[in-house]
């Protein structure tokens, strides 16, 4: 059974850090890409980042725009754990963050708020 359990979020200033964590079981991560989406209050959802699996572009990564240079996807296989460090963190960045894999499937989310 596939479970994704996203942690890490809370309370930040602006500028400040954090690092999400997406703890995988079900499968074993590098062989799916997997991405991090959010969604702010009241809007879609967006695509942030995704690492590719082993198979399909070696573990490369890709950003939004909105993201990009501040926000890095990794994962770390002996822990079949994905991250997101998020760095200069602005109150736009506020949001329910999720891991998401391949197919679809989410987890429950983390919260991330952004706010001086």
């Amino acid at each position: 059974q596939v479970q994704l359990v996203e942690s890490g979020g809370g309370l930040v200033q602006p500028g400040g850090s954090l690092r999400l964590s997406c703890a995988v079981s079900g499968f074993t991560l590098n062989t799916k890409s997997m991405n991090w989406v959010r969604r702010a209050p009241g809007k879609g959802l967006e695509w942030l980042s995704r690492i590719n699996s082993v198979n399909s572009g070696g573990g490369t990564t890709i950003y939004a725009l909105s993201v990009k240079g501040r926000f890095t996807i990794s994962r770390d296989n002996a822990k079949n754990t994905l991250y997101l460090q998020m760095n200069n963190l602005q109150p736009d960045d506020t949001a329910m963050y999720y891991c998401q894999d391949q197919d679809g499937q989410r987890g429950q989310g983390t919260q991330v708020t952004v706010s001086s």
